[in-house]
């Protein structure tokens, strides 16, 4: 008998595995993979109403500061600035600063010089999200039912500062980690439960976010088919560019209406005829409240 070498001793080996196994691999390997379960996975909620008709998208440059400006700097921004709407953190428990001057009549100074408004609700974050600025956080077990809590302050907010319905509230989600899948569904059901409560009082949702967090994470959920999605996205995403063409997760068919607003650059001092502010800047192809 022919002794063979180490080299068709392996040769021969192989075609003894292939003949045992008949897929070139063992066993182990040739079973099923593990089903890989999406991040996030579709939830409807009743929306018996639906979002109010559109009154008021606008296009132009805007701009939030932490607190509401004085009347003075409204009045020299409106004449001197490019800016034609404001941000507005009309209630939550975590916003940023007081708002000593944000009242009714505030509105309707502001609203009497042209101004434009984005209002904004700033309330339970993330579970996952950092909580040393922002400690207060989702529950994921009851997030629905707190995203229509938190709703229900954004409108009672609204309704005393005279913003009518039809308007939108703009839902601030911080950015937070995505390692967690169960965070980001807690976000989306948040969402959806903000966004129902909105629906049945008659006012519009939105929703804020970093492009890389929360947006993706609800752009995740329009693809799966949860619904009531907000009826805008306001995505941060500072790379300068005064524009709401989206990138990454948010693709052209989501949100396409006249339907995002889009913070391009942050943490910026500006000043017109003497008043000077520290603000966000961002471009608006959506719905504002005026």
């Amino acid at each position: 008998m022919r002794h063979l070498r180490p080299a068709a001793l392996l040769a021969a080996s192989l075609v003894l595995l292939l003949a045992i196994d008949g897929t070139g691999g063992n066993a182990e390997a040739s079973a099923p993979a593990a089903a890989v379960l999406p991040r996030i996975r579709a939830v409807t909620l009743p929306d018996r109403i639906g979002p109010p008709l559109i009154r008021d998208n606008w296009s132009g440059p805007a701009f939030d500061a932490c607190a509401a400006p004085g009347p003075e700097t409204l009045r020299a921004w409106r004449a001197a600035s490019p800016y034609g709407a404001v941000g507005i953190y009309v209630s939550g428990s975590q916003r940023g600063c007081p708002q000593p001057r944000l009242t009714a009549d505030w509105v309707r100074q502001a609203r009497a010089m042209g101004w434009r408004f984005l209002p904004v609700h700033v309330g339970l974050q993330a579970p996952c999200a950092d909580p040393s600025r922002k400690p207060e956080r989702i529950d994921p077990a009851k997030a629905a039912q707190q995203g229509w809590d938190e709703a229900d302050e954004a409108v009672h907010a609204m309704r005393s500062l005279g913003l009518d319905k039809g308007s939108p509230v703009y839902l601030d989600i911080e950015a937070y980690p995505m390692h967690d899948a169960a965070c980001g569904q807690a976000v989306v059901d948040f969402t959806l439960g903000w966004t129902q409560a909105l629906h049945a009082a008659g006012y519009r949702s939105g929703f804020y976010s970093s492009l890389d967090s929360g947006v993706a994470d609800l752009s995740a959920a329009a693809r799966a088919g949860s619904s009531p999605l907000p009826d805008a996205l306001w995505y941060a995403r500072w790379d300068d560019h005064a524009d709401t063409n989206g990138s990454g997760p948010l693709a052209p068919d989501l949100w396409p209406s006249h339907q995002r607003v889009h913070q391009y650059r942050g943490n910026v001092q500006e000043t017109y005829v003497g008043e000077t502010l520290a603000i966000d800047r961002n471009h608006v192809d959506g719905p504002t409240a005026g």
